[in-house]
């Protein structure tokens, strides 16, 4: 698959986007920051690349032993190497905690940590995202910059060529993987 670079990244753990690259995750969960106004946190692309961070970056969170390749990025937080894009398939917000917490095998963050989302800022619930994710056959290599930091969830990223790329998971597993979360869904999103 090409795509032209989608030229924004969505900023998520780096832990997780080893998780989403390693094919042991397909969904993404986000309560939104301080960055994010009076909105909240919404899934304003349907096609973006995953922007690791290090910011609140905290391996004791997850339920998941990082690559060497995750590994070796963390040794290096001047530059962040993008790797993975992802596709949304379904999009939604979950208020009933019963639902999320049934997506507790299908995501690497402890219980503590998706709880505290959910109730962060006196208003119960999240936004899920189930995603097919794809490996840049070349990475993108960025020197850390300001404004790539702070609270927010979306980042402008330099424009560069186009992308060839490949599904993490093969066509009939991210189907299987698919019917299995749509599941534990509520009827609608994207």
């Amino acid at each position: 698959m090409t795509l032209k670079s989608e030229v924004v990244g969505f900023k998520e753990w780096l832990m997780v986007c080893d998780a989403l690259g390693a094919g042991r995750q397909s969904l993404m969960m986000r309560k939104g920051g301080i960055a994010e106004g009076k909105g909240g946190f919404q899934w304003q692309r349907d096609r973006f690349l995953l922007f690791p961070t290090h910011f609140h970056q905290q391996q004791a969170q997850v339920w998941w032993e990082p690559s060497q390749l995750a590994l070796a990025d963390l040794e290096r937080p001047e530059e962040i190497v993008i790797r993975l894009a992802a596709v949304v398939e379904w999009s939604g917000r979950l208020d009933d905690w019963a639902m999320v917490e049934a997506l507790r095998p299908h995501h690497i963050w402890k219980e503590e940590v998706v709880r505290e989302r959910f109730g962060y800022g006196g208003e119960a619930g999240l936004s899920v995202a189930v995603v097919r994710v794809f490996r840049l056959m070349v990475p993108i290599t960025l020197t850390m910059e300001k404004r790539f930091g702070g609270c927010r969830s979306w980042v402008d990223l330099p424009q560069s060529e186009e992308a060839v790329m490949e599904p993490v998971l093969e066509d009939a597993e991210h189907q299987l993987r698919m019917e299995q979360l749509m599941k534990l869904m509520p009827p609608g999103g994207l």
